[in-house]
C-alpha cells in the first residue's frame, strides 16, 4: 500500500507510504533530493526481532531499473527511513516508525545477491540493521562500573562514547549491586555479560539471568520471568490470541461476515487477524537426553573461592525449585517428578547429568560479595538455576506461527495458541490441547511485507504446561492445587504495564 489510512480492508492490509533511502552525504540523486523513494522497486522487506538479538535487522529484496547502485550510490553506509502500521493504528507503540522524522532511520550496511535480470533490470538484496549494532561494532568498552546492574546497562546503552542511543530503554530493575571493571569489551558483549549476572527484582523469585534485545519499539533489559508476570506476579495480559481450527465450509456474506455454528456472525477481519495460516512445532520439551546433559533438570556446581581457598559443591534440583520462579503457564512443569529407573528417582535427582567448575571470590573490588553481587555461597546454585531457566526456554516447547501482520505485536508479548486436542479436530466445541494450547512468549518475529500484503512469522516458546500432568498423587504438582486458569481469567481485564521508563 502506498498511503495512509485509517480503514483496514483485509487481514494484512498495511501503511506504508514510502521507503526513502539517503546517501552518505544525506542526498538523493540530486543535493536538492531528500532521498530517493524506492518503494517502487522494492519487492519485498524483511524485518527480523529477537529476545536473543540485540538489535533489529532486515532486508530489502530490490528489482533496480534505474541503476540505484551507481546514481545514488550505495556503498554501504547509507540510511533507511520508512514507516510501517496496520490501518488504524495511531499510538506510537503500534507503530514501525523508522522515520527520520519521528523515529529512527535504519542503516545500509551489506549488498549481496545482485543478479541480472534482463537487459534493463538487475535484482539485489539490500541487509539493513539499527544504528546501535553498527556502534557496537565501532566503540569498546574499557570503564570501571558500580551500583546495581540496570544502572550499568543504562549507562552503556546512553553513554556518548558507546552506543550513545536515543531510543526508548523498557527495563526492570535488578537487586543485586556490584562493581565491575569491563575489559575493553564490544558494548553489545558488555551487556551480555552483564545480563549474565543480573538478578531479577521481584518478591521471592529466585530468577537469575536477564536478556538484552530491542525491537521496532525499542530496547528491552528483563529477565524471561517478567515476560510471564507483572509486577505484581500477577499473568501479563494477552497481546493476541491465536485459533487454528477446522475450515468451515461458509461463504463471506456481502456485509463482510461469517456465519458460525451457533449462527453468530464474526467479523471476517477480525477471524483472519487472529487465524493462524501454519503452525508447526520446531521444538519440545520431551528431548530429555537433550536437557539432561544440558543442566536443565541437575546440575552440579563446584564453585572454586579464590580468596579463602575453599570449594562447595552446590546440587540443583529442576522440581525443587520450580515455584521458585513464574512460568507461561503457571506452575505446571513439563516434565513430571515421578521415578525414572529403578533406583526409584525422578530426571530431577541425577545433580551429576551436568558438572560445572565456577570460580567466585570475595573483595575483588572490596565487597564482601561473590560473582553475583550477593553472598558468595549462593554463587553455584544461583549459576545453576540461570542454566536451567535458559534452557527451559530455548530447548522447551517451541512454536512457529504464520499470521496476518499487526504492527503492535513485538518479541516479549505474550500469546494465547488455542488449539483442538487431536480426538476433537471434528468438533469445533471440543477441549483444548491440554498440553500444546495456552499462553507462549514471542520469542523470534519476522515482518513480511510484500506488494500485497504484511504476514508475521513469529516462534514463540513456553517452559510450562497448562494442564499439569498427573503423577498419581492427589494434589497437583508439589502438593498444591492452583486454579491457574480461574486466576488467568480475572486478571485478562489488568492494564498491563509494560512501557514505563521506571522499570516493569
Amino acid at each position: 500500500m502506498d498511503a495512509h489510512s485509517d480503514n483496514i480492508k483485509f487481514a494484512g492490509d498495511y501503511n506504508l507510504p514510502s521507503i526513502h533511502i539517503h546517501s552518505h552525504n544525506n542526498t538523493g540523486f540530486t543535493r536538492e533530493e531528500d532521498g530517493v523513494n524506492i518503494q517502487s522497486l522494492v519487492s519485498e522487506m524483511n524485518i527480523y526481532e529477537g529476545i536473543n538479538k540485540n538489535s533489529v535487522v532486515g532486508t530489502l529484496v530490490i528489482l533496480d531499473s534505474i541503476n540505484l547502485i551507481g546514481n545514488l550510490p550505495i556503498q554501504g553506509t547509507e540510511r533507511l527511513s520508512f514507516k510501517l502500521s496496520t490501518p488504524g493504528a495511531h499510538e506510537q507503540g503500534h507503530i514501525v516508525d523508522c522515520s527520520e522524522e519521528t523515529g529512527y532511520p535504519m542503516h545500509v550496511y551489506k549488498l549481496t545477491d545482485k543478479k541480472q535480470l534482463n537487459e534493463g533490470t538487475c535484482s539485489y538484496v539490500l541487509h539493513f540493521c539499527s544504528r546501535e549494532f553498527l556502534r557496537s561494532l565501532r566503540t569498546r568498552v574499557s570503564e570501571s562500573f558500580e551500583g546495581t546492574i540496570d544502572e550499568m546497562v543504562t549507562k552503556i546503552l546512553s553513554d556518548k562514547d558507546y552506543l550513545d542511543s536515543k531510543k526508548t530503554l523498557f527495563y526492570q530493575k535488578t537487586r543485586n549491586a556490584d562493581k565491575l571493571v569491563v575489559p575493553n569489551m564490544r558494548p553489545f558483549k558488555a551487556i551480555e555479560m552483564l545480563c549474565k549476572r543480573a538478578l531479577s527484582d521481584q518478591t521471592e523469585s529466585s530468577s537469575a539471568g536477564y536478556h538484552f534485545y530491542e525491537t521496532t519499539k525499542g530496547f528491552h533489559f528483563r529477565s524471561f520471568e517478567s515476560m510471564c508476570v507483572n509486577s505484581n506476579g500477577m499473568p501479563r495480559q494477552v497481546k493476541q490470541q491465536f485459533n487454528y481450527m477446522p475450515t468451515m465450509n461458509a461463504d463471506p456474506d456481502i456485509t463482510g461476515v461469517i456465519p458460525t455454528k451457533n449462527s453468530k456472525p464474526i467479523d471476517k477481519i477480525l477471524s483472519d487477524l487472529t487465524s493462524v495460516e501454519d503452525y508447526k512445532f520446531i521444538n519440545n520439551f520431551h528431548d530429555v537426553a537433550a536437557n539432561t546433559s544440558l543442566g536443565t533438570y541437575g546440575h552440579r556446581v563446584i564453585t572454586h573461592n579464590l580468596y579463602n581457598k575453599s570449594y562447595k559443591v552446590s546440587d540443583y534440583h529442576y522440581h525443587n525449585y520450580f515455584n521458585d520462579t513464574k512460568h507461561t503457564d503457571g506452575p505446571n512443569p513439563a516434565i513430571v517428578d515421578t521415578p525414572v529407573d529403578f533406583d526409584d528417582k525422578n530426571v530431577s535427582d541425577y545433580p551429576e547429568s551436568r558438572v560445572s567448575v565456577m570460580a567466585t571470590t570475595q573483595f575483588a573490588h572490596g565487597e564482601d560479595t561473590g560473582a553475583f553481587g550477593i553472598d558468595v555461597e549462593q554463587d553455584g546454585i544461583t549459576e545453576a538455576a540461570r542454566v536451567s531457566q535458559r534452557n527451559a526456554v530455548s530447548a522447551g516447547t517451541k512454536l512457529k506461527l504464520t499470521i496476518k501482520g499487526q504492527s503492535y505485536l513485538q518479541v516479549g508479548d505474550v500469546i494465547q495458541f488455542n488449539i483442538l486436542s487431536v480426538e476433537n479436530k471434528t468438533n469445533s466445541e471440543g477441549k483444548q490441547d491440554p498440553h500444546f494450547s495456552g499462553r507462549y512468549i514471542i520469542e523470534n518475529m519476522r515482518h513480511r511485507v510484500t506488494t500485497r500484503e504484511y504476514l508475521q512469522v513469529i516462534e514463540c516458546a513456553k517452559d510450562s504446561v497448562v494442564t499439569p500432568y498427573s503423577t498419581g498423587k492427589e494434589d497437583s504438582f508439589d502438593g498444591h492445587k492452583l486454579p491457574y486458569e480461574k486466576e488467568r481469567s480475572i486478571n485478562l481485564a489488568w492494564q498491563d504495564d509494560i512501557g514505563t521508563m521506571d522499570g516493569y
